[in-house]
């Protein structure tokens, strides 16, 4: 199945992540106590904390600070409650955004996103405005001129909703959010490592920006990434710059 061209977006996120790598540590730790409140602190049973523990070591965070999260979080010890909360809105040129957070004042993260919103050209809409043009799915990207026949044997065998390879030659593996981990650890043991491999908010359709448009959208997502309780931003904007 054919997609559109990601390649150039998916380095350009990674590159401004990379810049923004000292606030890794804050929204993975969230990240941990969220998943060891919910599915408990044994990572062997507990998907959504398994993968926030990847993404912490990933992020060279030590042993001990993971540990000690995830007994904040099963009450061990004492520690913020932080809940999650998601926003929906609009931003230039009606490309639809996501905002999940994680807070402890739900009262100060919307009165922030809404300013964010407001003040760069955008619109913080309602309660499922926007998201039913995502798909709630595990995602995993490999760079052009990975076999595309290998990764998709692999990842069908293992439990892999789709594969589909971008017009750049980008190949993309879609799953269920739950066998996510399975059909990334079989690709990963047949010597396939993706490039970005997350449970994500994946759009339908893009809208394509370019020229001033693409900075105010660049700018809206930078300054909405930049808030303290924002955990991730999902767009669908295909920002050429």
């Amino acid at each position: 199945m054919a997609g559109h061209s990601k390649w150039a977006n998916i380095q350009h996120r990674k590159g401004r992540q990379d810049e923004k790598r000292q606030r890794i540590w804050t929204r993975v730790v969230r990240e941990i106590m969220v998943a060891a409140r919910q599915g408990g602190g044994e990572p062997a049973a507990n998907p959504r904390l398994r993968l926030a523990i990847e993404k912490a070591k990933a992020a060279n965070m030590p042993a001990d600070t993971i540990k000690r999260n995830i007994d904040k979080a099963t009450g061990n010890l004492e520690g913020a409650n932080y809940e999650e909360v998601r926003y929906e809105g609009y931003g230039i040129g009606g490309a639809a955004v996501i905002v999940d957070c994680m807070t402890d004042n739900r009262v100060r993260t919307v009165a922030e996103v809404r300013h964010a919103f407001s003040k760069h050209g955008g619109n913080l809409g309602t309660e499922g405005s926007v998201a039913f043009q995502f798909k709630h799915c595990g995602q995993m990207i490999f760079a052009p001129g990975t076999s595309e026949d290998r990764v998709m044997e692999v990842a069908l065998e293992a439990g892999a909703q789709d594969v589909i390879t971008d017009d750049d030659g980008a190949i993309e593996v879609i799953t269920a959010p739950g066998d996510f981990e399975a059909v990334k650890n079989a690709l990963e043991a047949a010597g396939l490592k993706p490039e970005v491999a997350e449970v994500t908010m994946r759009a339908d359709n893009t809208i394509a920006l370019s020229g001033e448009d693409a900075a105010r959208m660049q700018k809206l997502l930078d300054v909405l990434e930049d808030l303290d309780d924002v955990q991730n931003v999902f767009h669908n904007a295909e920002i050429n710059e």
